[in-house]
């Protein structure tokens, strides 16, 4: 269907408005050192799997609740601004609308707090909307969402793209740090369109350009539930997480019966020959396993973390340290028996796998996404505790998560 002139016009002269307003305040407002491009299950290649695509039309079944609901922080109409490192203060005109994402922890923030989904990520690979399955009510197209990754970052499309979106919800030096054909230059000539950046790269602490504050999951929603003026369903999901961490905490064992794990990104992911390595640290990537206590087997080892190095680990080595649990990402696209049925298979019949006490325990399990916000943190940690420690109860309320998302929290 085509849209009217008046429809077209409206829609050009808030764009406008919004762009103009959105400056990025001051200058070298990016810090930080960026090192040269990296390869591996954390970097731009489709280790994940997937398809990319092009435009999206994908939509939560919120949308409309989203388009009349109160914003509840700036007066309606006025100017305001909201503070991120590494870009610093940024002013908004009015509320964005359409926005880009870095990868599925900003993509989830906003659906958590209502929005329309992104109109591209990162990986689109690594975007796993099947989370939404548990929340009634809550769902989210991502087939024909835009990866902007493919064989390499596009400056260009990044450009064609801030014609079409009000922002671009991600780190500007994670764009230069993961590829040697970006610079500083190009970002600067992305934000002159009037689209700003804003970001931080909070999954993982192991990149060395990353020397600026870090933030938390709830730090980080709590920034963008600013951008969008939804300080409500922010506070909301704050009151529900704090009470779902107290149920966790309840199940928490004592340390000496708490069970060491290796996370690992499997190489090949179906019949994997050997691993690359994580180190269990403050970034959000890790917080379900942080927050339920387990050991990480390689804290006390020689094994080097993926990020620091891009090191990989064989079975022989594996075997010395000998984890009680093996934790494998890359696999989120796989049911639980989609993983049994090809990656522990492929371990039980192999020679040197086969001998690893969490193999001959059966405990190898699916990792968790290298990405998660507020609602698929709360699906993944109370998955965890299953696999952790037998937990079979629902850990959190899904008809409050959805009543959150949806507005009609009382």
């Amino acid at each position: 269907m085509e849209r009217n002139d008046a429809a077209s016009n409206t829609e050009s002269t808030r764009r406008d408005v919004l762009k103009y307003g959105g400056a990025i305040a001051g200058s070298g407002l990016f810090a930080g050192c960026l090192g040269d491009a990296e390869s591996g299950p954390t970097g731009g290649e489709t280790d994940d799997g997937g398809a990319d695509a092009t435009a999206t039309d994908a939509r939560t079944e919120t949308d409309a609740r989203t388009e009349t609901d109160a914003r509840t922080d700036a007066p309606e109409g006025e100017p305001y601004t909201v503070s991120m490192p590494p870009v610093g203060e940024v002013e908004f005109a009015a509320v964005p609308e359409t926005w880009a994402a870095n990868n599925g922890s900003w993509a989830d923030m906003g659906i958590a707090l209502g929005q329309a989904p992104p109109e591209a990520v990162y990986l689109a690979s690594r975007y796993h909307t099947h989370y939404y399955d548990e929340i009634p009510g809550v769902s989210v197209d991502a087939s024909d969402m835009t990866s902007l990754w493919e064989s390499e970052l596009s400056v260009e499309e990044f450009l064609a793209l801030s014609e079409d979106v009000d922002m671009f919800v991600m780190d500007p030096n994670f764009l230069v740090g993961r590829t040697k054909n970006w610079s500083q230059e190009d970002i600067d000539r992305i934000t002159s369109t009037g689209t700003p950046f804003f970001g931080n790269s909070i999954f993982s602490r192991g990149y060395g350009w990353h020397d600026y504050d870090y933030l938390s999951l709830y730090e980080a929603f709590e920034k963008l539930a600013a951008v969008f003026q939804r300080r409500e369903r922010y506070e909301a999901f704050e009151t529900l997480h704090e009470e779902f961490q107290e149920r966790v905490a309840e199940i928490v064992p004592p340390a000496d019966d708490r069970p060491s794990v290796a996370i690992m990104w499997p190489q090949p992911i179906d019949e994997p020959t050997a691993f690359s390595p994580y180190l269990i640290d403050e970034g959000t990537s890790f917080k379900q396993w942080r927050d339920l206590g387990v050991e990480d087997a390689f804290a006390t080892t020689d094994v080097r973390d993926f990020h620091s190095d891009r090191s990989r680990i064989d079975y022989e080595t594996l075997l010395d340290v000998d984890p009680d649990m093996l934790l494998l990402r890359g696999n989120e696209d796989k049911t639980a028996a989609e993983f049994q049925d090809t990656v522990v298979a492929f371990m039980e019949d192999h020679p040197v796998a086969s001998s690893l006490t969490a193999v001959e325990n059966g405990a190898v399990h699916r990792g968790g996404p290298l990405y998660q916000g507020p609602i698929t943190n709360l699906v993944v940690t109370e998955r965890a505790a299953s696999q952790t420690y037998g937990v079979d109860e629902e850990l959190f309320d899904r008809q409050r998560v959805a009543d959150i998302v949806n507005g009609t929290a009382e």
